[in-house]
């Protein structure tokens, strides 16, 4: 009897190391590069803030984390390229608020909500609304009478057709009853060197990258279209209260991946970009350029970005701009 209890014991360890070897060693996330997809040209807003956040997160993961611009399209070659990569946590893609515009304009060949995986939102903040300095209108009041006295004449940039500050300038036109042309380029980068040259006449900029500019005196600012001033440029009236209330306008960014990625991987890059935004370095160098840090959970992230898809589709609506 004590033979058999010894036998089946020794069957029963041999059982269980059969079983363990059995199951694949998994290495700790991450344990090579992460490629971080930047959906628009070198320079502009987006493509500044995914170096500082490749940056930091190189240092907290412990691995590189390489930026590589996917322009076009409103950002939707760079995000296609994202949404399709394995769900391994080594492919992420920071995008912008012009995400939740894309459906209202584009017919989409995915669920902006459900095909992908929701990681962070990293900020929150206002566009500037700039001219050249040469420009005839000094005011918002100026550019609404100049662009009403040249019906068709006055042109504006956006960093892509369907992006956050095409529309964002198409509520603009709605509310003061304009007729700006639009003029899309593929980035911000491109379009306030036009716009700089005299080539294009206002621009709806993130503030992160017009404000050097503004402050160097190379393109000048006219408006914000949050609904509060900015600490860094205190005297620039908001659009709210330039003859447009209720006028509002926000730019965000934020990290997502692929559809099913794994809970403890999302879990790794939350908690890593939240640690990152919470210094106080972090929170003064977004305020000096006008936003916010944002942080939170991805569920928080994920109802942001089904709340604006909704919203954005009933502006589209109003404007009657038909999708592509």
């Amino acid at each position: 009897m004590h033979q058999s209890l010894q036998s089946i014991a020794r069957l029963s360890l041999l059982l269980l190391t059969l079983a363990l070897s059995a199951v694949p060693s998994q290495a700790a996330y991450p344990d090579k590069p992460i490629r971080l997809i930047v959906t628009f040209v070198p320079g502009g807003a987006a493509d500044l803030l995914g170096r500082y956040i490749a940056k930091a997160l190189t240092a907290e993961l412990g691995q590189p984390v390489v930026v590589e611009n996917r322009t076009g399209a409103g950002g939707l070659i760079g995000i296609e390229a994202g949404r399709s990569a394995p769900p391994d946590g080594y492919t992420i893609t920071l995008i912008s608020s012009s995400y939740t515009v894309n459906p209202s304009l584009y017919r989409l060949k995915f669920d902006p909500v459900h095909d992908v995986t929701p990681i962070i939102q990293i900020s929150r903040g206002p566009m500037l609304i700039v001219t050249n300095p040469k420009f005839p209108a000094t005011s918002i009041p100026e550019l609404v009478a100049y662009a009403r006295a040249n019906p068709g004449k006055v042109n504006f940039a956006s960093s892509g057709q369907g992006s956050i500050i095409h529309l964002a300038n198409e509520l603009f036109n709605k509310r003061f009853g304009l007729q700006m042309t639009h003029v899309p380029y593929k980035g911000g980068g491109n379009a306030q060197t036009d716009l700089m040259a005299g080539q294009v006449d206002v621009y709806f900029a993130s503030t992160a990258s017009a404000l050097p500019n503004v402050k160097a005196g190379r393109l000048r600012a006219i408006g914000v279209t949050t609904p509060d001033r900015i600490a860094a440029l205190p005297d620039v009236p908001t659009v709210a209260e330039s003859g447009a209330p209720g006028y509002e306008a926000t730019m965000w960014y934020g990290l997502i991946g692929p559809k099913d990625l794994p809970v403890d991987i999302v879990e790794r890059l939350n908690t890593a970009v939240n640690k990152i935004l919470l210094p106080t370095e972090a929170k003064e160098k977004m305020e000096v350029e006008g936003a916010q840090p944002a942080g939170g959970t991805p569920a928080v992230f994920g109802k942001t970005i089904a709340d604006e898809i909704a919203l954005w589709a009933q502006v589209v609506g109003d404007l009657g701009i038909k999708p592509e």
